[in-house]
């Protein structure tokens, strides 16, 4: 029953297409923009580079926090989630169908990107799982915050504010613009998102080569306790 209900959720996320806008075309468009064109200082060596692993972010976040919230707020506005709680499928059943729609997303984002990557002269290095770690604790913090949001908040709220969320943390997350660029102060709160943790995590691996990037694997994990924690505890499924 939950394989069966992981494949129709991501069959829906796929055909939507604002999804896709999110999840595919947003993320690649800026991938090919910013390491084509010199428009914003990404430091020494090639913008793809530093680019690439804060797109990887990206990726995760629209999937996880900002697809999976509008989807998940809409279906408890018209009373999907409602009739999916009475039937055969538990509702933990439901939300692990739910999550691995959001993961198998991701690997097919995921494997575009890194194609369009390469073509563009990526040279990734370091440690793969440190990579699959972080990204799988992005996911979870993601994932809680987004399942917060579509249960407690009606779905238009859930609809303007998960996009403007994304817009936020597309600027102040550390994904195009690098956090060394904000002022000291601003630097200190935005380097504790879930999102500036995912990508300088990435670029730490990914471009430095480092081994474990224990601090933002640390903050993901707290993220990821939290959010799931507080979705557990006051999502509502009407």
């Amino acid at each position: 029953m939950i394989a069966a209900q992981a494949v129709l959720e991501t069959k829906m996320l796929l055909r939507n297409g604002e999804q896709l806008l999110l999840t595919v075309v947003i993320p690649t468009l800026l991938l090919v923009l910013f390491s084509s064109v010199d428009i914003v200082d990404t430091g020494t060596g090639e913008s793809v580079d530093f680019l690439a692993p804060g797109v990887l972010a990206l990726a995760v976040m629209s999937t996880a926090f900002t697809g999976q919230a509008i989807a998940t707020g809409f279906e408890r506005r018209y009373g999907v989630l409602k009739r999916l709680a009475a039937s055969p499928l538990p509702r933990w059943g439901l939300m692990t169908a739910k999550t691995l729609s959001v993961l198998v997303t991701e690997v097919l984002q995921i494997a575009l990107l890194t194609v369009i990557a390469f073509a563009l002269g990526w040279s990734p290095q370091g440690n793969p799982a440190a990579v699959l770690l972080l990204l799988l604790l992005g996911t979870a913090a993601f994932s809680g915050l987004g399942l917060l949001m579509a249960g407690t908040l009606k779905a238009e709220a859930t609809l303007a504010a998960a996009n403007l969320v994304f817009l936020l943390l597309l600027v102040g997350g550390g994904v195009i613009v690098p956090l060394d660029r904000f002022p000291d102060a601003a630097q200190s709160v935005l380097g504790l998102l879930p999102i500036s943790a995912l990508s300088d995590g990435l670029r730490d691996v990914l471009q430095h080569g480092a081994d474990m990037p224990w601090g933002d694997l640390g903050i993901l994990a707290v993220w990821a306790v939290a959010g799931l924690a507080a979705a557990g505890k006051f999502f509502r499924w009407e």
